[in-house]
């Protein structure tokens, strides 16, 4: 009985929101084992929707990789960061298929990218082979999970996009069978005061509302009493049934006395619009505490796509002596619902809390370019690096700069110069634009150097300095030593390192033939695979030059024995 509800609500909740029909049976799922998910798709991340969904692959690496339906490789890219190794594969139905941070690709399309990272002389490489080039079939092995790129740990992160637009869609929308007969979760309600008047529970700033949950297993929000427009943002997730991970909603839905006022869905987005996730969420609030909170209203700025349903931009008019009834409504696309009901008076009270707003001699108009001369450095934000105008806090120390706090988000890159011509100029050969962190510690950011200037362009706020690093990388072996016999090794590996501007670049040669060494950040490793059989002696001599950001290099030798 359970289940029929479900679909029947299921059924009621598409058709409310117009979702498109997808292929059910057109595609199989890329791995062999029980899909349980770490991340759904459009979850809230750091300045970006979650384009795929994130497939555990019980915590190793290596495990199969399958196309989910015949088509062909158009596609393959490898970064140190990002998607690490991913491989894109369009079908004949007009979709394509993502899989990410790879361990490596099948056979065929190993071969297929190491001969060009050879030609090229260069671990990380895009390419797009010609359409039939490489043919994929359904079930046929195309990779190997891995932990490659910016992942966290091992897994898969699975997309599919329209061939095309480009814009990625819910794989969970094409029939793809994960276990989730569990409703999402709630962590936090709150009320926001929206115009010059409003008022809430005697604040007119953003204010937590308390809840229960009732016998009936939804929640009832404490009575609040305000005035003028208000609206509700919430902090919630959703969990799948066997994992504990804290995912992402698939739907949104706000209720007024029984009319729809907002409603969201994650089917689909695209990713010229996915920064504006910080229009969405409330980025003060989460640049102070790290917790989302999803607004049901619009701000400045925000154009996402993700609405089906806005009734005055989901904000609410609260009129004195009226009642209402707020319903938030959080679902996944299995149709488990939670509800949290808000009863709302119209009564004006005493303002206790007062909202502080700072004011500064510098105000940004975010329509327009602004640009501010601090003394030894420029910044220029062009037009619409903001969503909204501001009092932005500039103030100059000397080489060292603050540029507001992270408690704006910029959707735009902006530019920072600095003036170095009072510096002296062995002190500039290695020195850098740096972000100093809370603890005053600097972190390199890529800079432009021009005739007596620095320059660097970023979408960071936050206090910057001209640092200088003159330490060379640091370079060791891993797991072999000068001169062993190493026939029964796989591979090779080295610990690269540098404590101040980071790896720019490096070099490796073996008998004085370039090699290909993949280079995996979070570890700080080099890796030759001797599968690679480039060369056919006993004795090897390695070298391998690595040189961080300013140009301080470290060259490391050493020979070993192989059959």
């Amino acid at each position: 009985m359970k289940k029929i509800v479900a679909l029947i609500f299921l059924i009621l909740f598409t058709s409310s929101y117009g979702q498109e029909q997808y292929p059910k049976d057109a595609f199989r799922s890329p791995l062999e084992i029980p899909l349980i998910l770490a991340g759904t798709f459009g979850e809230l991340r750091s300045n970006h929707f979650h384009s795929g969904i994130d497939i555990k692959t019980q915590q190793r690496q290596g495990l199969p990789v399958v196309a989910i339906g015949d088509g062909t490789v158009t596609r393959i890219k490898i970064s140190h960061w990002g998607y690490g190794k991913a491989l894109y594969v369009a079908h004949p139905n007009g979709y394509t298929s993502v899989y990410a941070h790879l361990q490596k690709f099948g056979p065929e399309i190993e071969d297929y990218i190491k001969k060009i990272q050879y030609q090229k002389r260069s671990y990380e490489i895009e390419v797009f082979p010609e359409y039939g080039e490489l043919r994929v079939f359904k079930d046929s092995l195309i990779a190997y999970t891995g932990n490659t790129g910016g992942s966290s740990g091992p897994h898969l992160h699975f997309e599919i996009r329209s061939s095309l637009s480009e814009e990625p869609t819910n794989p969970l929308l094409y029939g793809l069978e994960v276990r989730d007969a569990t409703n999402p979760s709630v962590q936090a309600l709150y009320a926001y005061p929206l115009s010059e008047n409003s008022i809430v529970n005697q604040s007119n700033d953003r204010i937590e509302i308390p809840f229960s949950r009732q016998a009936d297993g939804t929640y009832l929000a404490e009575k609040v009493k305000a005035m003028g427009t208000i609206g509700f943002g919430v902090a919630a997730y959703d969990r799948q049934d066997l994992a504990a991970n804290q995912n992402g909603l698939y739907a949104l839905r706000q209720k007024v006395n029984g009319t729809l006022y907002t409603a969201l869905t994650f089917e689909k987005f695209s990713f010229g619009e996915t920064r504006l996730i910080n229009t969405l969420i409330d980025y003060e609030y989460f640049s102070k505490y790290r917790r989302r909170i999803q607004r049901c209203f619009l701000t400045d700025g925000n154009n996402l796509s993700i609405y089906n349903t806005l009734k005055n931009e989901g904000k609410i008019r609260v009129d004195e002596g009226s009642d209402y009834s707020v319903e938030l409504e959080m679902s996944d696309l299995e149709g488990n619902l939670t509800k949290i009901i808000i009863p709302i008076v119209g009564q004006r009270e005493p303002l206790i809390n007062k909202k502080t707003s700072v004011k500064t001699e510098h105000y940004i108009v975010a329509a327009k370019p602004n640009n501010f001369d601090l003394g030894k450095a420029k910044v220029y934000f062009p037009a619409n690096t903001f969503y909204e105008d501001f009092y932005i806090d500039l103030k100059d120390h000397g080489d060292t700069v603050t540029v507001h706090n992270n408690s704006v988000p910029a959707h735009k890159n902006f530019t920072l110069t600095f003036t170095t011509d009072h510096l002296a100029e062995e002190y500039l050969k290695k020195a850098f634009i740096a972000r100093l962190d809370n603890k005053n510690n600097p972190a390199y950011v890529k800079t432009y150097k021009r005739g007596g200037t620095f320059t660097t362009r970023t979408r960071n706020l936050g206090t910057y300095t001209i640092a200088q690093d003159t330490a060379p990388p640091l370079i060791r072996s891993k797991n072999f030593k000068t001169k062993q016999w190493l026939t029964n090794y796989r591979y090779l590996s080295l610990l690269i390192a540098d404590d101040l501007s980071g790896i720019g670049n490096y070099e490796a040669t073996l008998n004085g033939e370039w090699i290909l060494m993949e280079y995996e950040p979070k570890t700080r490793t080099l890796t030759y695979n001797f599968d690679d059989k480039i060369l056919d002696k006993k004795q090897y001599d390695l070298e391998v030059v690595v040189t961080d950001n300013v140009g301080n290099s470290t060259t490391f030798t050493s020979s070993f024995y192989r059959n």
